[in-house]
């Protein structure tokens, strides 16, 4: 007995087993996100013809986007030479827009218009540039059928047209090194027959001003080697300034960003007339065809010298008006391109 009653102790001591605690239930799996696709349809925007009819295009897609698709159905009309718009009568749409963001329901109706054959903005800056630097040395070195034939090949008995020769150039060598590795183009291209209109402006003007330089009975400036002094000093000034802005705006950007930044002064001292101005790089560009104007006293030189006055200050204040527009805290103080006046 005694032994029966210790066993049952024992079975009493010993504790109960724990109850295994419940398994949580499995989560239910997140129903995914139905997206709602767009039918977008291309209309010529003159004969109202439907084009194409896109469908089951991404909300996310970008104006780019259906450019490229539009163009794997017309391969001649590759994106950069097609113009989107949402109403005839409205501006073109940018690459970058979204197509989920414009004011469209699902069913998106783009009006198309064709460019035109396009060459990037580099390509025409560098014949913007390339053909006043060779046409001026033509008129330099006295080429045939330019000047008598005696004066073939001769060289001017002023130093001021040497000089002239080394400042213009200068210029036009400095722009183009600025278009190779220093301009970051925003735009991408333009249409061919702007590059007719551009470079034979150029290209004129420079032969204008040129063919009076280096003439042969070119007389030089009514002040001397003061007058010439006084507008290379301009000249080189100004040309310091511009290649100054020129990097300071280059600094703004990063390569492939599209964000927009406002331009500030840096350390460099040529740039500290952002203070006051808001395009410097076209006021020390007109600083520089002043002082070219004082220093060879050429009225071919005076004609273009106002005449670009005249159109970049139009860029200018176009620019300035879009600052304003995107930057609510953009500097007050700041006129276009002279401090103060315009």
């Amino acid at each position: 007995m005694d032994v029966l009653a210790l066993e049952a102790k024992k079975v009493d001591a010993v504790e109960p087993e724990k109850k295994a605690a419940p398994r949580p239930k499995p989560k239910a799996p997140k129903k995914a996100k139905r997206i709602v696709y767009f039918e977008v349809e291309i209309v010529d925007l003159k004969t109202k013809e439907k084009l194409l009819l896109l469908d089951k295009v991404e909300p996310t897609a970008t104006v780019l986007e259906i450019k490229a698709l539009f163009h794997k159905s017309y391969p001649k009309w590759y994106p950069a030479r097609q113009s989107l718009r949402l109403d005839p009568k409205a501006k073109c749409l940018r690459d970058e827009d979204i197509l989920q963001t414009l004011p469209v329901g699902t069913t998106a109706s783009f009006y198309f218009s064709d460019l035109g054959p396009q060459l990037t903005w580099g390509t025409v800056f560098l014949a913007e540039c390339a053909g006043p630097l060779i046409i001026y040395l033509m008129f330099y070195f006295r080429l045939p059928f330019i000047y008598s034939p005696k004066y073939d090949f001769t060289s001017s008995k002023h130093w001021i047209v040497h000089l002239a020769c080394i400042c213009h150039s200068f210029h036009y060598i400095k722009r183009i090194l600025e278009t190779l590795f220093v301009h970051r183009i925003s735009h991408g291209t333009m249409p061919l027959r702007n590059i007719f209109k551009n470079c034979g402006y150029y290209w004129s003007t420079a032969a204008w001003m040129a063919y009076y330089i280096n003439h042969p009975l070119y007389t030089t400036p009514y002040y001397g080697q003061q007058q010439v002094n006084a507008g290379l000093y301009i000249f080189l000034f100004c040309q310091i300034g511009n290649f100054s802005i020129h990097v300071a705006l280059r600094n703004l950007k990063t390569p492939g960003s599209k964000t927009k930044k406002i331009p500030y002064p840096t350390k460099n001292p040529f740039t500290w007339i952002f203070w006051l101005v808001s395009c410097p790089n076209y006021t020390y560009e007109v600083g520089s065809w002043i002082g070219f104007t004082v220093m060879t006293q050429c009225v071919p030189v005076a004609f273009f010298t106002l005449v670009a006055f005249i159109q970049m200050t139009v860029w200018a204040k176009g620019k300035h008006r879009s600052y304003l527009k995107e930057f609510r805290d953009y500097p007050t103080l700041r006129s276009s391109i002279l401090p103060f006046i315009l």
